[in-house]
């Protein structure tokens, strides 16, 4: 987050973000948006017993409409799959100005986000890949700006696929990741190469080829 910014936390939960962010003075204020009942009243009891209801706002409503256009200088959305962060990313898109900086934590999919980031003409900043549990996160960082420049020297789809701030960096989790994840479509092109032929299958077979190719050159790339 930049110093100072306020801080728009979309899916907050129980605030904890919000919270956390003004807190510790990385936040001047936040919006915390839940659009259930259940979590909508636990992030106001938080925002309450942490003595912040001058500083964060929850509001309850789907996605982006809980904002203002150009209200919030950051905007976060984490713990979901990429593809439902993408899907509100593009809902609430006339809510966006293009001078937000959006940081963004799937779950899983991650190339959900990559791809609208890219459409949409956003710059990726920075990622980070992490483990926490057993289980792998990514972090994405994006402003508007040249889109194209954090793929140079990768090929876009390895790049959409993996990242390609992380696949320069190609730390342990990283590593990690993508070495189960390419041992895991071995697995299925083994078990579908052992069922009857059908042009699906082919079809399928070819993609799963395709994406095991891509894998092996981002893991032994450098």
């Amino acid at each position: 987050m930049p110093d100072g910014a306020v801080v728009a936390d979309i899916g907050s939960d129980h605030a904890y973000l919000p919270c956390y962010a003004v807190l510790n003075h990385k936040a001047s204020k936040a919006i915390a948006g839940e659009i259930t009942d259940g979590p909508f009243l636990s992030a106001k009891r938080q925002v309450e017993k942490s003595g912040l209801s001058a500083h964060i706002t929850v509001r309850q409503g789907d996605g982006l409409e809980v904002l203002q256009k150009g209200e919030a200088d950051a905007i976060t959305i984490a713990g979901m799959g990429g593809s439902l962060i993408a899907h509100i990313l593009e809902a609430g898109k006339e809510k966006l100005t293009g001078k937000e900086r959006l940081i963004l934590q799937p779950n899983i999919h991650a190339v959900h986000i990559r791809e609208w980031l890219y459409k949409e003409g956003y710059a990726l900043i920075d990622e980070v890949i992490l483990e926490e549990d057993g289980k792998c996160y990514e972090v994405l960082v994006a402003e508007a700006g040249d889109r194209d420049a954090a793929y140079a020297g990768i090929s876009l789809p390895a790049g959409m696929l993996v990242g390609p701030f992380l696949e320069k960096e190609k730390n342990a989790v990283f590593l990690k990741k993508w070495t189960q994840e390419l041992h895991h479509t071995q697995n299925i092109y083994e078990q579908i190469s052992r069922a009857a032929t059908s042009e699906d299958n082919k079809q399928k077979l070819k993609e799963l080829t395709d994406r095991m190719k891509l894998l092996k050159e981002v893991i032994d790339h450098g």
